[in-house]
């Protein structure tokens, strides 16, 4: 078992029980003891401190919602220094307006990342060659329309000099071949060809190559010559970092009563039936919107429905 591996595994026993409150002389391993210092010499006081001073300083690279949910699990912070981990979770899940099975699968994203960080395994925020990323995202779905529709807007920031292009990537049951994308504006396309059965990769050439720091705008839309082309869910899983995602959905005269909520999901609970998410209303107009930020890349972020 790798090093990354072993402080998952010891990061997970800790946050049982009391968390930090408990016997952490017994409870902490000795690869966490190593990730923060922890001598021999060093009684439960003291053990106690380092732990939670270097996890503290690992859940501040976090996005804001993984940072509150460590400090509940091991309960760092007054507030969060309840006796269970269960009750931990709760005050977890009201502090984020969360249901508390999402915040117990945010506790092993979460320590998955934190042992990433303290093994020095991962860089949070960068992806590699660190190129670019996203400001912000804004896609509209429209399904009252013959032919459903996506338009995708997004505004990219170079986190190098000279680029040139970006890739991109979308998923649809029925592939590429009955799918029209225009881009509108910001750059050229390229088409990557699949990338799976049902991922299609296309690239954005820009109009000009950008500068670190500098950002550009692109709009891309898709068209889809049915409904029956779409799975039920419109989800964004970036693959770089991601700031900011607006997401709003029309539905056409067959509409669902409600949608679930996808943030910070795994990928394979965009279409688990046993997902549970956050329920919200579709208005009466048969809309429905939905913002979401600091996307953690490789996570699932949006709505899913069932079909009338």
């Amino acid at each position: 078992m790798s090093g990354q591996a072993e402080l998952v595994q010891e990061l997970k026993s800790l946050r049982k029980g009391r968390g930090l409150l408990g016997n952490v002389e017994d409870r902490v391993g000795p690869v966490l003891r190593s990730a923060c210092a922890v001598s021999e010499e060093d009684g439960m006081v003291a053990v106690r401190r380092k732990v939670a001073s270097r996890l503290t300083e690992l859940a501040g690279q976090l996005p804001e919602d993984l940072r509150v949910v460590v400090l509940a699990a091991f309960a760092i912070g007054a507030e969060a220094r309840q006796p269970l981990y269960q009750d931990r979770v709760k005050w977890a899940a009201e502090k984020l307006d969360r249901d508390p099975r999402t915040v117990r699968r945010r506790a092993d994203q979460a320590i998955d990342l934190l042992a990433e960080l303290a093994t020095g395994t991962t860089a949070l925020h960068q992806h590699p060659g660190g190129r670019w990323h996203t400001a912000s995202l804004a896609v509209a779905l429209v399904l009252d329309q013959p032919r459903p529709t996506v338009l995708e807007q997004r505004r990219i920031v170079a986190d190098g000099d000279d680029l040139r292009s970006v890739d991109l990537a979308v998923s649809l049951p029925s592939g590429r071949s009955d799918l029209t994308v225009t881009v509108l504006y910001g750059g050229d396309l390229v088409d990557r060809g699949m990338e799976a059965s049902d991922r299609w990769g296309y690239g954005l050439e820009l109009r000009r190559p950008l500068s670190t720091g500098e950002s550009c705008e692109l709009a891309v839309l898709f068209q889809l010559p049915s409904a029956a082309a779409l799975r039920p869910h419109m989800a964004s899983v970036p693959r770089q970092p991601c700031d900011e995602f607006d997401l709003r959905i029309r539905f056409g005269e067959e509409r669902p009563s409600e949608v679930c909520v996808l943030d910070g999901a795994f990928q394979r609970d965009v279409a688990d039936p046993g997902y549970r998410g956050r329920l919200v209303p579709v208005e009466p107009a048969g809309e429905v919107h939905r913002r979401f930020s600091h996307l953690t890349p490789g996570m699932a972020y949006g709505m899913r429905w069932e079909r009338p």
